[in-house]
């Protein structure tokens, strides 16, 4: 059955790439509403809804638009709702922007656990996909196939001394999630981060809430020694949740938003001319 919060959540923090303060409150949501970002900053409060039809924007972060109105930076804090089951949320926001908490899904998770849930009255919409869906560009590519479950193998490859060629598979559930992908960290990197900056972005970024890399090490300390491939893996989870729970074998070699965004896009692409 679908589930939504058993108690509101109010957190506040910055944002990642705005640097702004945000205050944001988790709601609980009404059966089949699906989650929901209310800009309570903006006259008229305009919502939001997070589908991957609404996605705009995928550079460093992944944004959702609706009628001139955005929210950005959307990945972290939607990977947490779909592993803790959260069908349905409103998701009530002071400014664009999620508060970046440590820069992983953990505290968002941890919140929703302290709130509890209940089991709503509708049941759960879980699309099990029933034929092969890729992107491919270059050496790069992401792809879903038919499985009975939900499984993300993912391979990475970094020039960089300290992480080279990654590969991580894991089956997806919510203890799994919470112990192996949850608390693992967004990646920047020093050369890079004048150029964000001066585009904008990862203004509220820091050695602790960011893994940063210099050109030769690793400036913070880590949560895992391949924290770089599982927050990727997080990232997948979240972009995809614009689809609502799915059931399937993620495969991915060097992905990032772009590629979850074309892959989740050509998937509702698919549904709407089915359920057509």
């Amino acid at each position: 059955m679908q589930q939504t919060l058993a108690a509101p959540i109010a957190y506040s923090g910055i944002g990642l790439h705005s640097g702004k303060e945000v205050a944001m409150k988790l709601l609980p949501g009404k059966e089949n509403t699906g989650i929901v970002f209310v800009r309570t900053d903006l006259s008229g409060h305009p919502e939001i809804q997070a589908l991957a039809e609404n996605v705009s924007s995928t550079v460093k972060a992944t944004t959702v638009s609706e009628n001139g109105t955005e929210v950005f930076t959307v990945e972290h804090l939607m990977a947490a709702l779909s592993m803790m089951g959260i069908d349905n949320c409103r998701i009530e926001m002071s400014a664009p922007e999620p508060p970046v908490t440590d820069g992983s899904a953990a505290v968002f998770c941890e919140l929703i656990l302290q709130a509890g849930r209940i089991r709503q009255s509708e049941p759960r919409k879980i699309y099990a996909v029933d034929r092969a869906f890729s992107v491919y560009e270059d050496d790069k590519y992401i792809t879903i196939q038919p499985y009975d479950g939900y499984r993300i193998s993912f391979v990475s490859v970094n020039a960089h001394p300290a992480l080279g060629t990654q590969y991580f598979d894991i089956e997806l559930t919510e203890e799994k999630f919470l112990q192996e992908i949850a608390a693992a960290r967004t990646v920047g990197f020093m050369s890079e981060i004048k150029q964000m900056q001066q585009m904008g972005l990862g203004l509220g970024g820091s050695i602790e809430n960011v893994v940063i890399f210099d050109d030769d090490k690793i400036l913070s300390e880590t949560r895992f020694d391949n924290e770089l491939i599982r927050h990727k893996i997080l990232d997948v989870i979240g972009d995809l949740y614009l689809l609502g729970h799915l059931r399937g074998h993620i495969i991915a070699v060097k992905s990032g938003h772009a590629f979850n965004s074309c892959l989740a896009k050509q998937i509702q692409a698919y549904r709407i001319k089915e359920e057509k």
